[in-house]
């Protein structure tokens, strides 16, 4: 069910959150998330995530009332021209639609481990807080066969409004869960689950990533640009597991590195000889 309201304004206590697009940690404080961009909008219609708003133009109206119209739950659609949604700080509208959605409630690791096939393949994020490369993260995650996420007390939320963009609407299809001790989390992996830990780690004396089996049970844990992989949580893997690298180059961002060593755990579990 929808309702249809066309605006001229924007001082509606119902639309602070888009106007508000660069104070995403109040959004995310308050259990909602911006989505923004026809993609990413379009991700989190096809998705089970319950829909509270959207703000679009009249032209994406025409193309997607029919789409909310399907939705099982009450959503207001505020309807708004291109240049008075153009006056929203920090929202680069040329595509003209956002959409309001709430954070699902997290994922618990016991109940994730029964929901997802053996052999698990889980990726953790430590002191991450980065949004844009968590994003990305959340994209390589998805696009690798990831099937859990799981968010450091250090990390950002992959609900935060660039983390949702970057991550192209992808954060939609991953379940993600918020450890409040992240080390602990990864030694029940390792003791209770039998996992293998192993880290992200840039330094030449690791293992490369080449040299290192995934076939079985795994959790991949990347750090932060600056600080990496706190001690804490090193001294929970099994391994560290560096990418060879060339021209003194030391390290890769880490949305480029996570791509990198995804990769080669999808290949390893996929492609035969």
């Amino acid at each position: 069910m929808i309702s249809i309201i066309h605006i001229e304004i924007l001082d509606q206590p119902e639309l602070f959150p888009y106007r508000t697009l660069r104070q995403p940690v109040e959004h995310f404080q308050k259990g909602m998330f911006v989505a923004e961009g026809e993609k990413v909008v379009h991700r989190l219609l096809e998705s089970p995530l319950e829909i509270i708003s959207a703000l679009v133009t009249p032209e994406w109206l025409s193309i997607y009332q029919e789409y909310f119209a399907a939705r099982t739950e009450s959503i207001t659609l505020y309807v708004g021209d291109k240049k008075l949604l153009e006056t929203i700080v920090g929202f680069n509208l040329h595509q003209g639609i956002m959409a309001l959605g709430k954070i699902p409630s997290p994922a618990q690791l016991e109940s994730t481990l029964q929901q997802t096939s053996p052999p698990h393949f889980f990726v953790a994020v430590d002191g991450l807080t980065n949004s844009e490369n968590l994003g990305v993260l959340v994209r390589n995650c998805a696009a690798f066969g990831v099937q859990a996420l799981l968010v450091g007390e250090t990390s950002s939320s992959p609900y935060l409004r660039r983390a949702v963009r970057n991550s192209m609407g992808t954060i939609f299809k991953l379940p993600i869960v918020h450890c409040q001790h992240l080390a602990s989390s990864l030694q029940r992996l390792h003791h209770s689950h039998s996992f293998s830990v192993i880290a992200a780690h840039p330094h030449e004396e690791n293992k490369q990533i080449h040299q290192t089996l995934y076939g079985g049970d795994c959790c991949i844990v990347f750090g932060s640009e600056g600080s990496g992989i706190s001690a804490e949580v090193r001294s929970i893997c099994d391994t560290a597991v560096a990418i060879p690298m060339q021209s003194n180059v030391d390290s890769l961002n880490v949305a480029s590195a996570s791509a990198v060593f995804l990769y080669e755990v999808w290949r390893q579990r996929n492609l035969r000889d």
